[in-house]
């Protein structure tokens, strides 16, 4: 039983799973808008949005939070292009769709995950 147990395991163990869950975050920053499945964009959503609640800030230990977290490329991305425009924005910066297309081998849902 995983009483208390939070989040999805995707079939990897712990370091492979952050690796990827690290790499989904960075393509929706770098992309603004990614297609996967409804579970893995539920999964990374809550991440996204701490991070650019973070990005916020706009000081020093911000941005060195994010550097640590991201790869330089898409922390400085979040940091300069997307935090600035929801400056007035409480929370919500991104937006799940689902889409009536199921993957074909394993009948998954797939959704597409965006920055509102």
């Amino acid at each position: 039983m995983r009483h208390l147990e939070k989040g999805r395991k995707f079939g990897r163990i712990k370091g492979r799973r952050k690796s990827f869950t690290g790499g989904l975050v960075s393509n929706l920053i770098q992309c603004g808008r990614i297609s996967t499945t409804e579970a893995r964009a539920k999964e990374i959503r809550p991440k996204v949005e701490r991070l650019v609640t973070l990005a916020k800030k706009q000081n020093l230990n911000a941005m060195r939070d994010l550097l640590r977290r991201l790869p330089q490329k898409s922390a400085f991305k979040l940091y300069h292009e997307i935090a600035p425009k929801y400056a007035d924005r409480k929370g919500g910066y991104t937006r799940i769709v689902k889409t009536a297309v199921v993957r074909k081998r394993d009948a998954a849902k797939k959704a597409i995950i965006e920055f509102i």
